[in-house]
């Protein structure tokens, strides 16, 4: 696991891009660690005009997997979908962003086979997690439309992709998509994949019972509502089958085979 350095920092923004429906936001961090682990997070929030919207709102920070880092570089992919999001999005270069992280735990590489799989908001710990396996690694991805799918474009090899309406790729789920990948019987000797996946409660929990199915290894980087990312507000706790645990300490990245469901209440994506 990759440490943060103690304390919030200030980080220069460098870029702000439109990706299809989601902004790509890229930031100088010359004081943050070189080598954060895919699936670990960050706490973001605006220098300026943070909690001086209505009712102060956005108030707290919010919770962010990085989707690449490079060079003294993060980027994050969002969706601006409420007033902390709707900041974030707006935020131009020159501006500063208050930066908390690396935080958490990312996945774990373990296997020969790897096999990536993303919904929507999701597909971000997986650019940075091919990243690191290599441009070999297969993905896919789901999302509501072509104007969500173009997060795709991202990933140096060409994802498969599933949207809601077909306007590009299959019209399907993208857990459709890894049923076909899963159930073919493999070559005698042929390893198990390792399945590593991030998105909506719903489509991980689709993904943890069909890899159950299949005793087939899963991690999940699961959401939950973090208020200070690491473990002081008990926010973000999670039921598995060993108890409580709180998602921003203990993951967000779980075994899939800790959980009895991951339709855990506060997961939203």
């Amino acid at each position: 696991m990759t440490l943060a350095p103690f304390g919030r920092r200030l980080a220069p923004v460098l870029e702000n891009s439109e990706v299809g429906a989601y902004r790509l936001l890229t930031v100088e961090d010359a004081d943050g660690p070189d080598d954060p682990q895919p699936g670990q997070f960050y706490m973001l929030a605006t220098e300026e005009r943070w909690g001086a919207g209505d009712g102060e709102r956005p108030y707290l920070p919010r919770a962010f997997s990085f989707a690449r880092a490079r060079e003294g570089r993060l980027s994050f992919l969002l969706e601006a979908i409420g007033p902390g999001t709707a900041r974030l999005a707006a935020v131009e270069p020159g501006e500063n962003m208050w930066l908390t992280g690396p935080l958490g735990i990312g996945f774990e590489i373990a296997g020969d086979r790897p096999l990536l799989v993303g919904g929507g908001i999701g597909a971000a710990p997986l650019l940075c997690l091919q990243d690191e396996l290599g441009p070999g690694v297969p993905v896919l991805l789901g999302f509501r439309s072509a104007a969500h799918a173009e997060a795709a474009s991202l990933f140096a090899v060409e994802p498969e992709i599933a949207t809601d309406d077909g306007s590009i790729g299959r019209h399907a789920l993208v857990t459709e998509l890894l049923t076909e990948h899963l159930f073919p019987h493999p070559a005698p000797g042929t390893p198990h994949p390792t399945v590593y996946a991030c998105g909506p409660p719903p489509m991980l929990e689709a993904v943890r019972a069909l890899c159950a199915e299949r005793d087939i290894r899963a991690q999940l980087a699961l959401e939950s509502g973090m208020a200070c990312g690491f473990g002081a507000c008990f926010g973000c706790v999670v039921p598995t089958k060993n108890g409580y645990i709180r998602l921003c300490v203990d993951g967000p990245v779980l075994d899939a085979d800790v959980l009895e469901t991951a339709l855990v209440a506060g997961a939203g994506h």
